[in-house]
């Protein structure tokens, strides 16, 4: 990125929220830690060339001790001689002064940008923080570049909408993407936003880079991990309803029409805590009697299990095998067994040693995967809401100047807007909900996979999955938003049945964005299922078939 062409800000984003929870731990073996120490590593080779080049560096790598790698920057710049002025923001640590209950590691607010604008305007070359929205890594560097005021609801959006689209970097350049073979994407560029006064943008890439930049690709990844058309943070909700996108070049879409609204009045604080401990065998099960296979060490092991029980067993057989195969990996099944328990010897060497004396006597073919082993601790995320104005959100200038910062303003009361006679409604405010488009005309239709008409993107908040869905173009759309209802996701994955899912249209984007509640149990570092952040669950409904006009195979 530094060498690449022009650049006025680099930003880094190094946090997610199994990443707190890592930090956490090391923070409890060591206080000086809690930061990503590969930042450190990374910028030993790079802080020159960014400095010479008049690049400013954005990142939250600072974890849960921005303050130690701010210091632990000025003493590499020291070292290798160069002048450099670093700042840090800080305030989201809760931990200490909120009682929070038993076993929790972590509790950080998501701050906004408002930290990084003023130390970015204080002079600071490098700005390190710490939990932070990913998106206020852009939003903190535009209000500081072109001066946006904090009620300048339509330009902030538009940079969160572009810090969203960047913020996990080649996934908007052609990475994880459905349609992956219609581009080079075997080391796609990275993403860079040109930001305009207005709040739009223009996605595109460095020259010579690999990868994509389309309306497919960036479409994607705006429908990564978001729910509704609100999509709500600390500087601002941007209506992701509002999104307009256009291809304005090879490699360059442009980002456009972005409204916003007045943040909410609280601020998301993940809590990351120690949930138990967790074991797992993977028995492989080979030929023929799968299913006899599978029942009988199985009750082999519940049998072991009998005098103490973990509190969660968990079962599942993959039926990966293939009948006459012609090698024996696809002749085989898997079956896992996964135990949590708060008490780790519960489900150590009970479960692993059980395992391990079965070897000479249970079903034909035995083996694992891996040798069993003593179990380890799994953690859980939840997210709860504080009020904004009870977090000590702060700058700490390069000269060691600290700045209050206070939340976002509310909005101002203000007259009803004029309404126009047609539509009876305000001009200058969205509706709720946006139109579907008409039925497609009826017609024959043929049995086909999802993916050949739409494209998928799917992530985790918490314990749940979303799974945005777009047509690749208007009739697909017309079918696509009245065809896939709840009820239809539901019996194409039914892993989902029994879950609380909710449907969000987004016309603009001819998309549409599933939440699907406790599909992940407690969170990534719970390891609740195969697919633990809900990365495939999107491909997985592509792959299913489905009766789909003809005219748009």
């Amino acid at each position: 990125m530094l060498t690449g062409g022009p650049l006025d800000v680099l930003t880094g984003d190094y946090l997610a929220e199994l990443t707190m929870l890592i930090l956490g731990r090391d923070r409890a073996k060591d206080p000086a830690r809690g930061y990503a120490t590969t930042f450190l590593r990374q910028l030993e080779d790079t802080l020159g060339l960014a400095m010479e080049r008049g690049v400013r560096l954005v990142t939250n790598a600072g974890g849960l001790n921005p303050a130690g790698l701010a210091d632990a920057i000025r003493e590499l710049a020291e070292r290798l001689g160069i002048g450099c002025r670093v700042a840090h923001v800080e305030g989201d640590d809760l931990l200490g002064p909120h009682d929070w209950g038993p076993g929790v590691v972590t509790a950080n607010a998501y701050l906004g940008g408002a930290g990084i604008t003023a130390c970015l305007r204080g002079g600071a070359d490098v700005v390190v923080t710490g939990r932070v929205t990913d998106a206020a890594l852009v939003t903190g560097p535009a209000a500081a570049h072109f001066g946006w005021a904090a009620d300048d609801w339509d330009a902030l959006a538009g940079a969160v909408v572009a810090g969203h689209i960047l913020e996990c970097g080649t996934q908007a350049t052609g990475g994880n993407y459905s349609f992956f073979a219609e581009h080079d994407v075997r080391r796609p560029g990275f993403p860079l936003a040109e930001i305009h006064p207005d709040g739009s943008s223009v996605i595109t890439k460095h020259p010579h880079t690999g990868g994509a930049v389309t309306v497919g690709t960036v479409t994607a990844q705006l429908l990564y991990e978001t729910a509704g058309a609100r999509y709500p943070g600390p500087d601002v909700t941007a209506r992701l309803d509002s999104v307009r996108l256009a291809q304005d070049g090879p490699d360059r879409v442009r980002v456009h029409g972005v409204r916003g609204e007045a943040p909410p009045r609280t601020l998301k604080t993940g809590l990351t805590r120690l949930g138990g401990h967790r074991n797992e065998v993977v028995f492989v099960l080979t030929g023929l009697d799968i299913e006899a296979k599978a029942a009988l060490v199985r009750d082999q092991m519940e049998g072991a299990m009998s005098k103490r029980r973990p509190a969660e067993v968990r079962w599942t057989l993959s039926r990966t095998d293939h009948p006459d195969a012609a090698v024996q990996e696809e002749a085989s099944a898997l079956l896992r067994l996964v135990v949590r328990d708060r008490d780790p010897a519960a489900v150590g060497r009970v479960i692993s040693g059980a395992a391990v004396e079965l070897a000479l006597a249970s079903y034909p073919g035995f083996h694992v995967t891996a040798p069993p082993g003593k179990g380890s601790p799994y953690g859980v995320f939840e997210a709860v809401e504080t009020p904004a104005d009870a977090v000590p959100h702060t700058a700490v200038l390069p000269d060691g100047t600290r700045l209050s910062v206070p939340p976002a303003p509310a909005p101002p009361a203000r007259p009803a807007p004029p309404t126009t006679p047609a539509a009876g409604g305000p001009v200058d405010e969205l509706p709720d909900e946006l139109p579907l488009p008409p039925l497609l005309p009826p017609g024959p239709t043929r049995r086909a996979p999802l993916g050949a008409v739409a494209g998928a993107r799917s992530g985790d908040k918490g314990g749940s999955a979303n799974i945005g869905v777009w047509a690749r173009g208007e009739d697909a759309w017309r079918w696509l938003a009245h065809t896939l209802t709840v009820d239809r996701l539901r019996e194409l994955l039914p892993e989902t049945a029994e879950l609380n899912v909710t449907r969000h249209p987004l016309p603009r984007l001819r998309a549409l964005n599933f939440v699907v509640d406790g599909l992940l149990g407690e969170g990534v570092a719970a390891q609740a299922r195969f697919d633990p952040q809900a990365k495939a669950v999107g491909e997985w409904l592509r792959s299913r078939h489905l009766d789909i006009p003809e005219v748009l195979l």
